[in-house]
């Protein structure tokens, strides 16, 4: 099956590794303009640049953020107001002992 998202914008958090990488790969490769989030530049970065050579003609931009806080919604909502596509990999956990 073919998929073409030509001309749909998709931001992707949490997506400079994993499954949330694979994701935006899957996007670009779908023809999707792809945004991919993390919290440092650098990770930014490597994430665009292995979608680039992966996918030579992917439309991709990042935006570096910390999207468990309020500031870092907003510097992405602020970078990348809209969006046709939302994947939302971020979550926030807190480790804790388990016991019964």
């Amino acid at each position: 099956m073919h998929i073409d998202l030509s001309g749909k914008h998709a931001i992707i958090t949490g997506s400079t590794a994993g499954i949330g990488f694979a994701i935006a790969q899957g996007l670009a490769n779908a023809g999707a303009h792809v945004v991919v989030t993390g919290r440092t530049q650098a990770r930014v970065d490597d994430a665009i640049a292995a979608l680039k050579n992966a996918t030579p003609n992917a439309k991709v931009e990042g935006v570096a953020a910390d999207l468990g806080t309020a500031e870092g919604c907003q510097t992405l909502i602020k970078q990348q107001p809209s969006a046709d596509i939302l994947i939302n990999n971020v979550g926030i956990f807190i480790r804790r002992t388990f016991s019964m």
